[in-house]
């Protein structure tokens, strides 16, 4: 067997039309990354590749590692789900370098109307997502719990925390296991941790000394990006045995995630609570209000908000009609 045939042989999209299908899953992914408070792992899931997502990460195992330090270049391709992952993060690569400026104007510029639109989608994710489920007395447990979770998560507060390499390894870690999960944002948790500030500037200037550590960027990098390669391995082959173990029970609290989660992207907003920390300002609070008024901005939001349930009610019956 050669390379060419080790690399047809492992686990991904076997046409033409399904790995266009598998790249633009990515995209969507990879747009929802972009967005504070939504995570690729929702779209994984709403999608239905997050128990494929999970698989083609653990396929990167120490056995695969073992052949390629053997120079066994066919059987490590051949071990992983290479095609899969070309393909998937392909499309999340290209939604963050086309679409990040994008997406960040649209969030300065238009807020409301932006998450009006996520609003929608993952409401109606949610629905699509919990029929798969079957209802028992532990299921509506676990969703209960899952919503009490990421509610919770995503109220936290940002606080200041160590900036020791130990640390630096540790939100690693945290940040690419909630990255994982749908409803939780990996960059959120950073942020929760006083440490996304951080890690984005070390990124802009990797070959420069960090002032506040007295340490090269670039090996606060390295420690990072360890961190987040064992909570990726670790993390994922977890859910992986729970899903295949607990399916149903994983699924509901899966479930509950999202919905707690949809505290964060409400579009409408109340004045934030802030606090000046170390000459920054950190938003302590902001509830979640109704539009005072019935203006053309909010039937604009509102519209885009049924737009999203549409497209995604659309999107299930298509895909049920092709199964």
């Amino acid at each position: 067997m050669n390379i060419k045939e080790a690399f047809f042989k492992s686990p991904g999209p076997d046409t033409v039309k399904e790995a266009v299908i598998l790249f633009f899953k990515g995209v969507a992914m990879g747009s929802a990354d972009i967005i504070p408070g939504v995570s690729g792992g929702t779209i994984a899931l709403i999608t239905g590749i997050y128990g494929k997502v999970l698989a083609a990460i653990k396929s990167f195992n120490f056995n695969a590692l073992s052949k390629l330090l053997k120079f066994d270049l066919k059987g490590a391709i051949e071990e992983t789900h290479l095609r899969f992952i070309i393909v998937l993060f392909s499309g999340i690569a290209v939604a963050i370098l086309t679409l990040a400026r994008l997406m960040n104007f649209l969030l300065k510029a238009h807020p409301e109307p932006t998450f009006s639109l996520f609003f929608g989608l993952i409401a109606a994710s949610i629905f699509v997502v919990a029929g798969q489920v079957k209802w028992k007395t532990k299921e509506i447990a676990a969703i209960i719990f899952g919503t009490a979770v990421a509610y919770l998560i995503v109220g936290l507060i940002p606080v200041e925390t160590p900036k020791g390499l130990w640390f630096i390894f540790l939100s690693g870690v945290v940040a690419i296991s909630a990255m994982i999960l749908p409803g939780l944002s990996g960059a959120f948790i950073l942020l929760i941790l006083g440490k996304y500030e951080f890690i984005t500037g070390t990124l802009k200037a990797p070959f420069s000394m960090n002032e506040q550590t007295g340490m090269f960027n670039l090996l606060i990098i390295i420690v990072f990006c360890a961190g987040c390669a064992l909570g990726l391995a670790g993390f994922a082959r977890f859910l992986n045995w729970l899903l295949s173990k607990w399916h149903n029970l994983t699924l509901a609290f899966l479930t509950g995630l999202m919905v707690g989660s949809m505290r964060r992207i409400w579009p409408w907003k109340g004045e934030a609570v802030v606090q000046m920390i170390r000459d920054k300002e950190h938003v302590l609070s902001q509830e979640n209000v109704f539009p005072s008024e019935l203006s053309g901005y909010v039937i604009l939001s509102i519209f885009l908000m049924i737009a999203g349930v549409i497209v995604i009610l659309v999107l299930d019956k298509v895909s049920k009609l092709h199964d």
